[in-house]
């Protein structure tokens, strides 16, 4: 039987990181799993690069505590990660070849060979004298992924790796992630804008807003919460919860905030339900059937969602 320690790579406790009065980081007390690909999600400022930027060492918590591969000691565990955040850090006047060069040398890798295999595997061997400044998009996300791989790390950190790309960059980036996670065993912890995306990827997700994880849970309960319910509006969710329950003999429905109720039984019994809670005193400002994916429930975490959201837009500072 695994112990604790071997099943988590990373375990934070109440980290936070203040700038001044500001909380960029709010108490994230945060899971990832060896084996998982972890979906970060949040709007920009909502504190993911910090986070990662602690994670990496990049950035000294306030306060809080972190744990990589069930140990305490930091920076030896860092040895063990391979980040991508913010920018590639690579020479627009030196051909890949070249970047992965200065990285090996700068740690101490011995094997020449790796420069070529690491080429080769996302994709940019037949790049050969050309300089990073031609390159494309993806091809820059590209090499940058193969510089976190270089010291063969068990787990990746990468913050934005898919914004920008085209459609077929970003089916490039999430092949090489899979086959990484799948092939390799290397657990990843990946930030992104683009949701359906990342669904197509992540085994469990995490939701900051405002600094503070609000939630976090696994692809398959994912999957139960955004199955076809009936959602309702309410000025007083306590009073239609007891109606629901009492009146209407359901138990299966969450409350959000915002005091937006999902109901996942009787459907088709929509009027039924309204009529109930309207006669019991609730005031129902909104009431129709929803089918949702990732980008609708994290928008209705958030609170300003339209009904047909197709995604957060933005940038890469967050």
């Amino acid at each position: 039987m695994k112990s604790e320690a071997a099943e988590y790579v990373l375990k934070t406790e109440n980290l936070t990181k203040t700038y001044g009065r500001d909380k960029a980081v709010n108490a994230v007390s945060m899971n990832v799993k060896k084996g998982d690909i972890y979906g970060f999600i949040g709007k920009n400022g909502a504190g993911k690069t910090t986070f990662m930027r602690m994670v990496a060492g990049l950035a000294v918590p306030t306060e809080g505590s972190m744990e990589l591969f069930g140990s305490t000691e930091l920076e030896l565990q860092r040895k063990r990660i391979g980040t991508l955040i913010e920018e590639p850090g690579i020479y627009p006047n030196m051909t890949a070849a070249e970047n992965l060069e200065i990285v090996r040398r700068s740690l101490g890798i011995t094997e020449k060979n790796i420069v070529n295999d690491m080429l080769a595997f996302v994709g940019l061997e037949e790049a050969g004298r050309k300089k990073v400044k031609k390159f494309s998009m993806g091809m820059k996300q590209r090499l940058g992924l193969a510089t976190s791989l270089l010291r063969s790390p068990d787990f990746l950190i990468l913050d934005e790796p898919i914004n920008g790309l085209d459609p077929s960059g970003i089916k490039e980036i999430r092949d090489l992630l899979l086959k990484l996670n799948r092939e390799r065993q290397i657990t990843i912890l990946i930030s992104s804008h683009i949701l359906g995306e990342l669904s197509k990827m992540a085994t469990r997700y995490g939701i900051i807003r405002e600094g503070s994880l609000i939630e976090e849970f696994g692809a398959e309960e994912l999957e139960e919460k955004c199955k076809r319910c009936q959602k309702i509006v309410v000025d007083n969710t306590g009073l239609a919860s007891n109606i629901l329950e009492e009146k209407c003999r359901i138990r299966n429905y969450d409350v959000l905030e915002h005091n937006v109720i999902r109901i996942f039984e009787r459907i088709d019994e929509a009027a039924l339900i309204n009529r109930a809670l309207v006669t019991g005193g609730v005031e129902l400002r909104e009431s129709y059937l929803a089918g949702q994916d990732l980008e609708g429930y994290f928008m209705d975490l958030l609170g300003n969602a339209p009904k047909n959201s197709k995604g957060l837009g933005g940038d890469k500072n967050a």
